[in-house]
């Protein structure tokens, strides 16, 4: 089919105008690398990312520009991160994803850049050498540990006041009863949730009693052991007994969203929680202390750790886009932009930057919790990762609603477990 004069002309239009932003990008040099992001929205960490990312392009104007692309919905993300590398395509050329069981695989793949000769002298040494030590693989350090967790219990001060909770259960007696006078007292006692990819809030509680139970090795033990079933057994008692109705197969939203609405009297989450501008906004926040929870077994005064986030680029045989991945990466890890990223958002890193917290007394809390010489443990998911995640998660809810019991519900987790 032949094109009038008028036609071709509209159409040769249409192709200059879509082709003129790459004409002008390739015209100019400026390399632009796109950064699928989790710190958007109302992420504590959005506000200090936005403005390290519009300094950057300021200062870089031209040459090159990073654009966020928004990934609000954690859990989605993490799915498009998995399902792009098993896909054979870097999810971005900056992006970032949770080192775990399942993750460490990736470290087989050529679509990730190796930082071993980039991170170096001052760079390095900015960082902690455990957590580098930890993310090095097989010889290959294919992402930077960046954002770091230490998960402890959290209690509402004034709902502990006004139940006739006069101290921190150190005993997980005292936690029973404590949780008793909460009931007593009209209050649901603490925060699960059944739902999403990984059961955060109660896969968090589950993991401090299976670590108590068997120690900081656990995880290296068959899931059918008695320290995991036992676990199941408190967690399936909590569930029945000292959470809100609706929490077998809520997601964090719910879990987080009744502590913040002071409907839950305990909950569990990281540091960057704390920075939450609506959790500050409470009447209760002054109020809110932190502690490792009551041992269930022989080990005591073990805190949950892990590597909540660590950064990855897509490798590239260009050399101009390799240097701006790393100039990029090492002014987002520079001392001022990581001391003001902790200020804003309440979490904790595994770059130096001599921030201690001064106007955030949750926050504080962590800081000193994890420098008072804890050992630590992981946690189910970064032991594990993400496909024994998903069955402890799809199986919770059969737990908690007794359709099955806990040596069936090990019985199954174990079988997703790759060892």
């Amino acid at each position: 089919m032949k094109l009038s004069k008028t036609r071709r002309a509209v159409f040769a239009g249409l192709v200059l105008l879509f082709a003129l932003p790459l004409f002008v990008a390739a015209q100019s040099g400026e390399i632009v690398l796109k950064w699928p992001c989790i710190w958007v929205g109302k992420d504590s960490k959005a506000p200090a990312i936005a403005e390290i990312v519009a300094a950057f392009n300021a200062a870089n104007a031209g040459k090159i520009r990073v654009e966020i692309e928004p990934q609000p919905d954690y859990n989605a993300y993490e799915q498009k991160v998995r399902t792009a590398i098993m896909a054979g395509m870097a999810p971005g050329d900056i992006f970032t994803l949770k080192l775990n069981a399942s993750t460490k695989d990736f470290y087989t793949s050529k679509l990730l850049l190796d930082f071993n000769e980039d991170l170096t002298g001052d760079w390095r040494k900015s960082f902690d050498a455990g957590a580098v030590t930890q993310s090095t693989i097989r010889g290959k350090l294919k992402t930077l540990p960046f954002e770091t967790a230490i998960l402890p219990i959290w209690y509402n001060g004034d709902l502990m006041k006004k139940a006739g909770v006069a101290k921190i259960p150190a005993t997980m007696d005292e936690l029973w009863a404590a949780m008793d006078k909460m009931k007593a007292a009209g209050m649901y006692p603490s925060s699960q949730m059944s739902g999403d990819t990984n059961a955060w809030t109660s896969m968090i509680w589950f993991s401090w009693f299976a670590v108590s139970n068997g120690g900081p090795d656990v995880w290296d033990k068959p899931f059918t052991d008695k320290a995991f079933v036992d676990a199941a057994k408190t967690i399936k008692r909590i569930f029945e007994s000292y959470t809100t109705p609706d929490a077998i197969g809520a997601g964090a939203g719910v879990s987080g969203g009744h502590f913040l609405a002071g409907r839950t009297v305990i909950f569990s989450n990281g540091p960057w929680y704390a920075g939450r501008a609506d959790l500050k906004a409470t009447s209760f926040f002054p109020s809110i202390t932190i502690a490792p929870v009551p041992s269930t077994g022989g080990y005591k005064n073990i805190l949950i750790s892990r590597l909540q986030a660590n950064i990855a680029a897509g490798a590239t045989a260009d050399k101009a886009r390799h240097d701006a991945i790393i100039k990029f990466l090492k002014f987002l890890t520079n001392k001022p932009n990581m001391a003001r990223l902790a200020e804003v958002s309440g979490g904790m890193y595994a770059v130096n930057s001599g921030f201690v917290p001064k106007d955030n007394e949750l926050q504080k809390q962590f800081y000193d919790m994890a420098n008072k010489g804890y050992e630590t443990a992981a946690d189910l998911e970064a032991a594990l990762g993400a496909e024994a995640t998903l069955e402890f998660t799809q199986q919770l809810s059969a737990l908690a609603l007794g359709k099955i019991t806990p040596e069936q519900f090990c019985g199954l987790v174990e079988k997703k477990i790759d060892r």
